[in-house]
């Protein structure tokens, strides 16, 4: 059993890689028949292609049409998986975050598989969508009182907008009330470090779990 799953969690992640939209669907569907979990599937398979491609598009094996191309097989396979999701709600419920990728880029494949990721560990998720200016990010994380702001970019031309977004939280007096996660291809953690970010991950699910420590860390420490 363990086997099989392994393999269909290899052809999944393979089947992402290569653009094979069809084959996404089939393999997903034979995953949840066999009695899978939904959670893996999407994490072990779906994702794990995902950034697969990812690395291929930075070292310029993939372009952007690639990229695309292995986002719609992603797609194809997560309109079967997450169905079959089963939400953490009770844990988290309080949680509530803002995503969204910062001004100036329209790529939103990371982002996209950090939200579902977000989500499936039991945020409230609000996403923002792509190019979103600095004062948005801001506005929206205020007004539903976000415990976790995550920024995305694939851009080295637009890294810098991230550290807009948290110079105007400080400006807002808002730094201290939220965890500021980033990432994309061209984030690393001394960048994170460097423009005051909580957090940082190159991988969408250890970005979750990475966000559910830094918030429930920063809750605690409110109450104490």
């Amino acid at each position: 059993m363990l086997i099989e799953k392994k393999k269909l969690l290899a052809n999944l992640s393979n089947a992402v890689v290569e653009m094979e939209e069809d084959l996404v669907k089939d393999l997903a569907q034979k995953y949840i028949d066999a009695g899978f979990d939904a959670y893996s599937g999407i994490n072990s398979g779906l994702a794990d292609g995902m950034e697969k491609a990812g690395k291929l598009y930075e070292e310029e094996e993939y372009y952007i049409p690639e990229l695309l191309l292995c986002s719609d097989a992603m797609y194809m396979g997560l309109d079967v998986l997450k169905p079959h999701l089963k939400y953490d709600k009770d844990s988290t419920k309080q949680y509530k975050a803002v995503v969204g990728v910062v001004e100036g880029d329209t790529h939103d494949i990371g982002k996209n598989l950090f939200k579902i990721m977000l989500e499936t560990a039991g945020f409230d998720v609000v996403d923002l969508g792509r190019d979103v200016p600095a004062v948005e990010f801001v506005r929206k994380a205020k007004e539903i009182k976000a415990d976790l702001l995550g920024l995305s970019t694939l851009m080295t031309t637009t890294m810098e907008n991230m550290k807009d977004v948290i110079d105007l939280l400080q400006k807002e007096n808002l730094r201290e009330e939220m965890v500021v996660m980033v990432g994309g291809g061209p984030i690393s953690k001394s960048f994170a470090d460097r423009i005051g970010a909580d957090g940082y991950s190159s991988e969408a699910s250890k970005g979750a779990k990475l966000a559910l420590d830094l918030v429930g860390e920063l809750r605690r420490e409110e109450v104490q």
